[in-house]
């Protein structure tokens, strides 16, 4: 499995399957082309022949020495076969040689997958319990926008 530097090409691609990756178009506003055009040193794809089976946007902070995971999609056909995993870490050796050493994503209380995913990749959750349980920081995203909130030292 070789991961490669997302291309304008890949990202047109991922857009067309979205609900192949997703379930459904939930996320499609979350993909900006600013993840290629401005980011495009951490956009990672994995493709078996000539398509997307795999991808990662991310970006290293301006502001702490902290790398973060925007988006992480595996197709619905090629998860649990550790390729979400080799994409984590091929883009945290990458934040390690750019001298990062914390590693943050985020999700929806309600996405237990993604929360799941994480927490064997070795990230703590920061927040409080809601009422269902999950640690969120409550206002995260905004006005009534709980998140879950992922951080590891890399």
């Amino acid at each position: 499995m070789k991961i490669e530097k997302c291309t304008v090409f890949d990202y047109n691609q991922i857009l067309e399957n979205i609900v192949g990756f997703w379930g459904s178009d939930r996320t499609l506003c979350l993909h900006h082309p600013l993840f290629i055009h401005e980011f495009g040193n951490t956009a990672y794809v994995v493709k078996e022949k000539d398509n997307v089976i795999a991808y990662l946007f991310g970006f290293l902070s301006q502001t702490s020495s902290t790398a973060y995971v925007h988006l992480i999609g595996v197709h619905k056909s090629k998860q649990n076969m550790g390729i979400g995993t080799k994409l984590y870490n091929n883009f945290i050796s990458y934040a390690k040689l750019n001298d990062c050493n914390k590693l943050k994503a985020i999700t929806s209380p309600t996405n237990i997958l993604s929360i799941n995913f994480h927490k064997k990749m070795g990230m703590h959750l920061l927040g409080n319990k809601n009422n269902n349980g999950v640690e969120v920081i409550k206002n995260y995203s905004g006005n009534g926008q709980d998140r879950v909130v992922f951080l590891m030292n890399i």
